[in-house]
């Protein structure tokens, strides 16, 4: 059959559960998805203490991270790949564990080698958490609501990524390992809860194929590799795509955030232990905007209703308009005001109270607050995007291709932005040379932009296809 083959070995998901069985499963993989962006989190507010711990250029550490984007983007293809063949369920607790052991693995390493090495063993096994967890949540979700439920899901590996950076700023301000080894015990712990939850029916959100579900059918179509043509094919698949190699060359660079408060805190006269703490926590606030992936998320299941363009459209206008403000937040100065010294408790309190005492931290804030809303439109409508113009049984594999994008730009963001303030510090000292780099790197959002309002022009026709294709199976398995 045309766009993918019905499995001949019997492979069968089980249905449903209760409600309160689901709600779990779904909160389990939202967790989940949450907690390996934690992992990717730890490692930049720690550059210096890692570095000078490991006798090797901070650099040299922000490629480790870059490595890492790129190696986790690659499993998630050959991951996803299987998940859309096979059970999701022991490959989600398999690339759990394999995370929670590379991360384990970080902390005990002696070597610039041997954190390398653990680094991307974890980095494989958070491929699977990524591109196997989207395949089963957007089986959980109805078109009408993907954009509000995707935001969810998208902001948890936001708030993963806040949470990774907090905690690698307070925890490790002292101990770089301490907080490695704290997320690999709380990762086993994940893949327990992992044993309790119910593989979720493939197709079983898809309108068309409602009736024919309850009705005792089974969808049992599954990729194979004449597939993947056609999904290339895709007009709407190559700028969803593509638009992760510029938006995610941006976004990468956003992880040196936490350095570039910290040079700031240390130009202030403040100790380095002081300063990782300080950059920490003004990074992890001034990414509080993408809790607005709600906002965008909703506004794109609006539009969507009344125009087929809707989702590629709002996240079109969102990264474009955010632009100008990333360029204001990096030049903006800030007057630090901690006790040089203190407890991580005491500057972490210290750092909240001059949000409202100090003008220009609270500007800043607003600043960030404001471009972090605009470019969380992003988020929601890509994920749901993907379930709209695919059948259920490619999309974790188009997620996973968009993803290795995302993580050849994200690994390039990061990468060469760390070159790039080397190669700045001849003409503008530190930390000037950091806000220099990043506002270069932002422009990127640019073309991102153009390629989703190219994609608003080709969704309407892919979405159509998707559903008279879900029809006609859906009379098949009757």
């Amino acid at each position: 059959m045309a766009d993918g083959t019905r499995a001949g070995d019997g492979v069968r998901n089980a249905w449903g559960g209760t409600a309160a069985h689901r709600l779990y499963s779904v909160v389990v993989f939202v967790i989940l998805a949450s907690l390996d962006n934690v992992a990717i989190g730890l490692v930049p507010p720690l550059y210096g203490p890692i570095a000078a711990d490991l006798d090797v250029p901070q650099r040299m550490i922000g490629l480790v991270t870059a490595a890492t984007f790129l190696v986790s983007a690659v499993a998630a293809v050959i991951w996803a790949y299987v998940g859309d063949r096979r059970d999701r369920k022991p490959l989600l607790m398999v690339g759990t564990l394999l995370w929670a052991a590379g991360t384990g693995g970080s902390a005990l390493a002696t070597s610039y080698p041997g954190f390398l090495a653990a680094q991307l063993l974890a980095a494989v096994g958070l491929g699977a958490v990524g591109s196997v967890g989207f395949s089963v949540v957007t089986d959980l979700i109805s078109p009408r609501r993907r954009g509000l439920v995707m935001s969810f899901w998208g902001l948890s590996q936001g708030v993963g990524t806040l949470a990774g950076t907090l905690t690698g700023g307070i925890l490790g301000a002292v101990d770089w390992r301490r907080p490695f080894l704290v997320l690999s015990v709380v990762g086993l712990a994940a893949t327990a809860a992992y044993l309790f939850t119910f593989d979720v029916r493939r197709g079983q959100s898809e309108p068309e194929l409602v009736d024919a579900l309850a009705a005792g059918g089974d969808y049992d179509y599954r990729i194979t590799r004449a597939d993947l043509p056609r999904i290339l094919a895709r007009r709407t698949n190559h700028w969803l795509i593509l638009q992760g190699l510029t938006a995610q060359a941006a976004f990468g660079s956003l992880v040196w955030l936490p350095v570039l408060f910290a040079e700031r805190a240390q130009q202030q006269g403040y100790t380095a232990a002081t300063a990782v703490v300080v950059g920490s926590v003004f990074a992890t606030l001034f990414q509080l905007g993408g809790v607005f992936s709600i906002v965008g998320g909703l506004i794109g299941d609006w539009l969507q209703r009344r125009t087929a363009r809707g989702r590629a459209l709002v996240a079109a206008v969102g990264i474009l308009a955010a632009v100008p403000f990333y360029l204001v937040l990096f030049f903006v100065p800030i007057s630090i005001q901690v006790p040089d010294g203190a407890g991580a408790g005491t500057v972490v309190r210290a750092v909240l109270g001059s949000v409202f005492t100090e003008p220009t931290v609270g500007f800043s804030l607003l600043t960030a607050i404001v471009a972090l809303a605009l470019t969380s439109a992003n988020s929601p409508n890509w994920f749901a995007l993907i379930a709209d113009v695919n059948p259920p049984e490619h999309r974790g594999t188009v997620y996973s291709l968009g993803n290795l994008v995302n993580g050849v730009g994200r690994a390039a963001g990061n990468g060469l932005v760390g070159v790039a303030f080397h190669g700045l510090r001849a003409a503008f000292p530190p930390p000037l040379n950091y806000a220099v780099g990043l506002a270069a790197f932002q422009l990127f959002f640019v073309p991102t932009g153009i390629m989703y309002w190219l994609a608003s022009r080709t969704s309407p026709r892919d979405i159509e296809q998707v559903q008279a294709l879900l029809h006609t199976r859906a009379d098949h398995l009757r």
